[in-house]
């Protein structure tokens, strides 16, 4: 593996003499009362700026500016003009540009693409302050109004769009969205890593042609990297239909840390000193079927897209290429997760925990919901096909130290206005995987699945929940804490292999109800989901209900399902309707 630079060991740029801002400027004014002539960096987002670790704007802004950059926020400007995108004057090195927290057509449509009129990230939850394909929009924004100054693209939106994909919303194949937005480079995944390091290159006067090879971007080329070997994607997976469903996922992958037997005892001989041996990923690409094929064959692009997703995994992903006309998109593997010490880092910085003081008292909903929530850690080994967070934050878990965690319940405690003794939730992507790794260091870098749980967990996969029964422990021992609740999913086909946690889990850490996610009730849906069948729903909730009556308590679980899912049939959805009315539950929401 590749030596990686600590998030904290570059030199600070030269603007930290100008210490940290209270909260990062989004006017003139406020810069001028920092001493600023100008900005560094320039970050336009479709969120209102506020400034929590839960909100990625700040989390980068604050990330920059711990590396000694001078970083300026626009929220969510008037896309109309240019006029907008230069109230903060040019920035000296780069615009970063992300839609939000949210995929900006998913912000602002249904999945019956009817207009939505509110928006959980604006002040008074008011609908369109953000346009539609909004990283588009602003890049191209940015572009007229500093021509040269280069744009960093990112967030859910950009990461998921970064080969040709299928746009839901006009029911086609779209080109990359770093050509049609014609950025710079686009930063996929959680962008720490990456960003700071193409920060500290700009600054240090290197242009984009020579930051072709930063792991976690994403960049034009008119032909791929030199020294670079390509490997045509028909030679790693079948092209047309796969059955079973593993195949594709390539549960046969190398995910095992036998070394074989112990070889015979021989004469000593001389030791040759060779170098490492090169990996077989390293300096390989995948020649992904160009966007004019996928475009026009759904069989091809269900190719691609299984190569992007086999090439996920940081220890063994290899590049990907795809032509776009006479371009190509460059795909380079995914950024190394980040080390236990580096999230504590992230998330030990100086946040506000409140929204900029420019709102003033309007309210804004998504920071309502998660201001007295703890985010533990990051990724989600589950791989279901559905959910976006394997893709985006990669499968590996990132997680902080206990230490890290009480440290930020004492500062909500201690700085969000009416705190009331009740922390809303300790997790991330799913609540119990906290500190579950693979248990085989040689497994977890070579492995190609898509889930480490589905069809079964896999045997090196770490199921022992005790890190987070501590944490729990601990969190409800801080002082002026009166609850700690779970409010992140959990996954139970993982916490029925160690019941204590769920003991703990209905004994102090559920409020009358919990949220689950069987997601379907028939194997035909849970099988294209990659999702356990109901016998692990049934485990869990005979766990449950045994533990809450213990606790002297009645407690409910609420189930989340699907419907309409590919490959779902009507028979199906009848089969999970009757369900749903022979176990007395109402209808609360829909998720189509």
């Amino acid at each position: 593996m590749q030596p990686v630079t600590p998030l904290f060991s570059y030199p600070r740029y030269w603007a930290e003499c100008y210490g940290t801002a209270p909260f990062l400027p989004m006017s003139r004014k406020e810069m001028d009362k920092l001493g600023w002539d100008s900005c560094d960096i320039v970050l336009v987002t479709g969120d209102a700026y506020v400034d929590h670790p839960s909100f990625g704007m700040a989390v980068i802004g604050r990330m920059l500016e711990s590396q000694g950059f001078r970083v300026g926020i626009i929220a969510q400007p008037d896309w109309s003009s240019k006029d907008d995108f230069m109230r903060l004057g040019k920035p000296n090195l780069f615009y970063g540009v992300t839609a939000g927290n949210m995929d900006s057509m998913i912000n602002r449509y249904t999945s019956d693409k009817k207009l939505r009129h509110d928006d959980a990230y604006t002040p008074g939850d008011v609908g369109g302050k953000r346009p539609d394909r909004a990283t588009l929009v602003y890049t191209q924004r940015c572009k007229e109004a500093f021509k040269e100054v280069p744009v960093v693209i990112g967030g859910i939106e950009a990461s998921l769009r970064r080969i040709a994909h299928y746009d839901y919303w006009s029911e086609t194949i779209r080109r990359s969205i770093l050509i049609d937005a014609k950025a710079d480079i686009l930063i996929y995944g959680n962008a720490e890593r990456p960003l700071i390091e193409v920060a500290h290159r700009i600054a240090n006067g290197e242009t984009m042609e020579t930051m072709q090879d930063i792991r976690g971007t994403a960049v034009i080329r008119k032909e791929p990297l030199p020294e670079w070997r390509g490997v045509d994607s028909s030679k790693l997976d079948q092209i047309g239909r796969i059955d079973p469903i593993m195949n594709p996922y390539m549960e046969g992958a190398p995910c095992s840390d036998d070394e074989g037997t112990a070889p015979v005892e021989q004469e000593a001989k001389p030791v040759l000193v060779q170098p490492p041996k090169q990996k077989p990923w390293e300096k390989t690409y995948v020649k992904l079927p160009a966007f004019e094929r996928v475009k026009e064959d759904k069989v091809l692009y269900a190719h691609a897209s299984r190569i992007l997703h086999h090439e996920t995994n940081p220890g063994c992903a290899r590049a990907l290429s795809q032509a776009h006309g006479d371009r190509i998109i460059w795909v380079n593997p995914p950024a190394f997760p980040l080390e236990t010490d580096e999230m504590d880092g992230v998330f030990g910085l100086p946040y506000q925990r409140v929204p900029h003081p420019a709102y003033g008292k309007e309210k804004i909903p998504a920071y309502e919901m998660i201001k007295t929530s703890v985010n533990i850690m990051r990724g989600c080994f589950g791989g279901c096909s559905f959910c976006s967070i394997t893709e985006h934050e990669g499968r590996i878990i990132q997680s902080r130290s206990e230490e890290s965690i009480i440290k930020e319940i004492g500062e909500i405690r201690d700085k969000v206005p009416g705190f009331t003794g009740v922390i809303s939730d300790l997790g991330g992507p799913t609540a119990n995987m906290y500190k579950l790794r693979c248990k085989s260091p040689k497994a977890e870098q070579t492995c190609r699945r898509a889930s480490c749980v589905w069809p079964t967990i896999c045997p090196h996969m770490d199921t022992d929940h005790t890190p987070t029964i501590d944490l729990y422990r601990k969190a409800r021992d801080v002082k002026g804490i009166k609850k700690i609740l779970i409010a992140s999913g959990v996954r139970y086909d993982i916490a029925v292999e160690d019941p204590r946690y769920i003991k703990e889990l209905a004994k102090y850490h559920v409020g009358g109800y919990l949220k689950i996610a069987p997601e379907h009730t028939e194997e035909g849906p849970l099988s294209k989901m990659m999702k356990p069948g109901m016998g692990s729903y049934y485990s869990f909730k005979e766990l449950f209900d045994k533990y809450s009556k213990e606790a002297g308590k009645q407690q409910y679980l609420i189930p989340y399902f699907i419907s309409a899912h590919p490959g779902t049939t009507d028979e199906d959805m009848v089969n999970m309707a009757l369900w749903v009315k022979t176990n007395r539950f109402k209808l609360d929401q829909v998720q189509n």
